[in-house]
This record gives structure tokens, sequence and C-alpha cells, in this order.
């Protein structure tokens, strides 16, 4: 891709203000204004990655996909960089195409200047990492109890920098009040956000859990699991007897669980027919998967 700046009359004389101003880390510092907004080519080598990145995991295949994507094409999208002492930057989004450029060999990639500190860069962090589609509701709730504790926003400061309902965000953030247990049910797909927030005026952790028990064995939609909670005012959530599984399908269960990798569960019916459940944690743990069957 071509080298540019958001305005071409800044020529090189952008690139003497970046040795010129070795300190600019707020939209507040001398010559800030001079940056912020423009585009360049930088070096790989000069860019750090982003400390607040809460991101941690990125997927291999998707990232050959888009390097090759990037070999093709180049880059579309600049990244987006903070100016940090003399002429290190660090990423504050796009590390997905940093890091494809870099298995490519590229040296350089276009990259477009933010200024900002070490709050701001991790409010923008959290707000880009929400507004990702593949994000489990325990994940955006998290980045919002994040948001409110370490960027001292209100609920209604915080709705309006992720653009949502503040409804929206506190349904999310009463999610955090659930068991550990069912969170991580949620997380890993187990129950969906309305089994979650169905769950959330249970007090007592015993019916939580033993609704949740009951969700899982019974396979209950999310308005039987409403249904299920208002009428625990009636008693105590009953735990459902479990159902008589034969031998040779308990002594397959460790075997099963260890070949796939993760804990299977089966399911039977009184007429002796059954059902097996794989569970997966990614689109790479569910071809893993398909190639063990294979």
């Amino acid at each position: 891709m071509a080298k540019a700046t958001k305005k071409q009359a800044l020529g090189r004389g952008l690139s003497a203000l970046l040795q010129e101003t070795p300190n600019i880390n707020s939209a507040s510092d001398k010559n800030a204004d001079k940056l912020i907004g423009s585009i360049i080519e930088i070096e790989l080598s000069s860019i750090d990655v982003n400390p607040f990145q809460p991101r941690t995991y990125f997927d291999e295949e998707s990232l050959v996909e888009l390097a090759n994507s990037i070999k093709e094409l180049g880059v579309i999208q600049p990244i987006t960089v903070r100016k940090m002492e003399g002429n290190q930057f660090q990423l504050v989004s796009g590390e997905r195409r940093f890091r494809a450029s870099k298995l490519i060999g590229n040296t350089t990639i276009p990259a477009y200047i933010r200024i900002a500190n070490d709050q701001e860069m991790l409010e923008m962090a959290l707000v880009e990492n929400i507004q990702r589609k593949n994000l489990d509701p325990i994940e955006v709730a998290l980045s919002y109890q994040r948001l409110i504790d370490e960027i001292k926003l209100t609920q209604e400061e915080l709705s309006t920098r992720v653009g949502k309902k503040r409804s929206t965000v506190t349904n999310y953030l009463r999610l955090l009040k659930l068991d550990p247990i069912l969170q991580t049910g949620m997380r890993d797909g187990f129950i969906s956000m309305g089994h979650g927030r169905a769950m959330i005026n249970v007090e007592n952790t015993e019916d939580q859990l033993a609704i949740y028990e009951r969700i899982l064995r019974e396979e209950l939609s999310v308005r039987q699991t409403e249904d299920l909670v208002k009428n625990l005012k009636s008693g105590p959530v009953s735990k459902p007897k479990a159902k008589q599984i034969p031998d040779f399908v308990k002594n397959n269960i460790k075997p099963l669980s260890d070949f796939f990798g993760q804990k299977i569960t089966v399911n039977m019916s009184s007429n002796g027919k059954g059902k097996i459940s794989i569970p997966f944690n990614s689109e790479e743990d569910f071809n893993r998967i398909k190639n063990l069957l294979k």
C-alpha cells in the first residue's frame, strides 16, 4: 500500500514532527493535534503490542487466511497505534492485521495515529473488545465491569460509550451475580444468556445449581426455565432422578472423553435410545473433533 497521510500537505513534515516530539502521550500534550488523524507507513519493528488487549487467543487458521489476503491485496484498513517515546508506537487496535503482516514477512504497515494515555488505551481496548461479535455473554459482562471499575464510568456513561441501551448493559452486568459454575456454563455454551437472566433473581446458590442441573438434564428452554423459577416460591427445586445408564455406556464415557479431548455427555431414554453430546470451544476445536471422526 502506498505511503499516505490524512493530509498530504504534512508530507515530510510529519516524520520531522515524530522525531521532535518524543513525549506525546496524551491529546493535551504539545503538537498532539498535528499528529492525531495522520495515517503513515510504520516499521513493524517499531510497534509494540497493546498490554491492555483483552483478547488473548488468535485462531491460527484464520490468521493464515488473513495473511494470504494481505499478501494479495495489501492491508486495506490501517491499524491504529498510539505515539510513544522516540519513534516507538503501541498498538491500539488491529493486532490480527499486525500479526498477519509479520507472518508474510512485511516490514511496514499503514497505521492511523492516535494520542492516548494508559487509561484511554485501556478504555479503547475494552470498547473494541466488546464490539466483537463472537464474545460470550460473560466476556462482555466482565469488559463492562472493568470499564466501570477501572475507567470510573457510570452505567449511563458506559451505555453511551459502547452504543448500547442502559437496560442492555444492566442485564449483562447482572450475570456476574450468578454462581461461577453457571457463569462457566454460559461461557462454554451449555446455557444461553436467556437461561442466565432467568436465574438472576434466585438468591440461593443451591437452588441456582439445582435449576442449572435440570436445564442440562432435561434440555429446558429459556421459557421452561423461567416457569421453573416462578414455581420456586412454592418450594425448593427438586433435583431430577438420574436415569439409569447401562454399564456398556457408563464404562465407555471416560475413554470417549479422552479420545475427543472433551468431557462428553450421554443421555438415554426409557426405550434404550440415547444421544452422545461432544462440546467444542471454538471453530478450531470443532475442526479438530471433525478430523478425529474421519
